[in-house]
């Protein structure tokens, strides 16, 4: 049972079959070894696990949305996220489109009610 959420995609079999290559690196990330390999030569690192174009552009340009719709597991991103110094706040509200404060913001008045 598939339900569409506008804006939203959805991870889901073929998600999963499109990100293999970039989530199997990303899942790499928990070695602070290939961490390193990866910000000595972001290319190199990206090829050896054979990253299509896609793919590519979205590590290049550090966009969450677009690793997401290249394939990526948002669990998996969160290791490559971590290389950049971004937490979860980060990521949720790049996700929304909005500002790290006003993501905050929305959190705790959400957790008021």
């Amino acid at each position: 049972m598939r339900q569409d959420i506008p804006g939203t995609t959805m991870f889901d079999g073929d998600q999963a079959q499109k990100g293999y290559a970039l989530n199997r690196m990303c899942f790499s990330f928990n070695s602070a070894e290939n961490r390193a390999a990866f910000q000595q030569d972001e290319d190199a690192y990206c090829s050896k696990y054979g990253l299509n174009e896609q793919q590519l552009d979205a590590v290049r340009s550090r966009n969450v949305l677009a690793l997401i719709e290249a394939g990526g597991n948002i669990y998996y991103l969160a290791k490559f996220a971590g290389i950049f110094g971004l937490n979860v706040q980060d990521v949720g509200a790049q996700q929304t489109g909005m500002s790290v404060e006003a993501f905050n913001d929305k959190l705790v008045a959400a957790g008021r009610q």
